[in-house]
């Protein structure tokens, strides 16, 4: 018998929940929902009926429902369904919506279906950071510009002028980080240094620097990482030094940046400095 995983986590931070199905044959019958729900499917097929319309979901699409949408769903392969979602309040969604439109009102997204979209993967980490409880920082990060996204290409909700330079603000977050790599910095706090507001300075600093302020900080912290690893450090003392959480978390940050492990640059520079054995000349 397949093995079942039923599990929902509350993110306190975000103000949302995370559910994950695995390995369910559950038919759902017609309902509604009086939050939003953004989801995907990793594996499976399903037939999704959906304000009167039928739809055929696969693995890598993703489903968006508006509070009271009515919606039922079956399998149709004969295989389980693996299935992750995010439910988001209406004050929530509402709160964001006005940062980015300006306009104080509940958007609606008409595309109930989003077939073997791009923001499945982007859908799957920030859902993975939620269950796995990590830090605010890159988890609100992914959360605002995943919903931006779905609120400019997929609901009825209009986007505002484009932002204001913030030249000198957006210097005061860079000079922030690169002297305070080594604590815990969050959006809240760079939002209240500048007076912009988080939605507001996450899309400014990006356009501004062409990275987010979360990759311009985990930049800086594996650049400073660097020096001290060509010094013989090692790696589990470096992550305490630059400010990650644990030595997993800095080890895959900086495989991901570098394209090696700590422990394989370190050794690089460790073998350098290693004296050569001297070879015995006989008379």
């Amino acid at each position: 018998m397949t093995r079942e995983i039923r599990a929902v986590r509350y993110d306190a931070d975000l103000k949302l929940e995370a559910y994950r199905f695995e390995g369910i044959m559950q038919k759902f019958p017609n309902h509604f929902h009086d939050y939003y729900v953004i989801g995907f499917i990793e594996q499976g097929q399903r037939r999704l009926i959906c304000n009167n319309t039928e739809y055929i979901v696969n693995s890598g699409d993703v489903v968006i429902f508006n509070p009271h949408d009515p919606h039922a769903c079956e399998q149709i392969d004969g295989r389980t369904l693996d299935y992750r979602s995010i439910n988001i309040q209406p004050e929530v969604m509402r709160a964001f919506a006005l940062e980015v439109t300006g306009t104080d009102a509940l958007p609606r997204f008409a595309k109930h279906v989003l077939y073997r979209s791009e923001l499945a993967p982007l859908l799957r980490e920030l859902h993975l950071m939620i269950l796995e409880r990590q830090s605010g920082f890159p988890k609100e990060e992914s959360f605002l510009l995943l919903l931006e996204q779905l609120l400019r290409e997929y609901s009825n909700a209009s986007e505002q002028p484009p932002s204001p330079e913030w030249t000198s603000e957006i210097q005061t977050v860079c000079e922030y980080i690169e002297s305070n790599y080594t604590q815990s910095i969050t959006l809240d706090h760079l939002s209240e240094l500048t007076g912009i507001s988080k939605y507001h300075l996450l899309r400014s600093f990006t356009r501004a620097k062409g990275i987010t302020p979360y990759s311009y900080l985990g930049t800086i912290r594996i650049n400073h990482a660097k020096k001290l690893l060509e010094q013989g450090l090692p790696p589990i003392e470096v992550a305490y030094r630059t400010g990650f959480s644990d030595q997993s978390h800095f080890t895959n940050f900086f495989k991901k940046l570098i394209g090696l492990t700590p422990k394989q640059y370190m050794r690089i520079f460790v073998q350098e400095a290693e004296p050569k054995p001297s070879k015995e000349i006989r008379v």
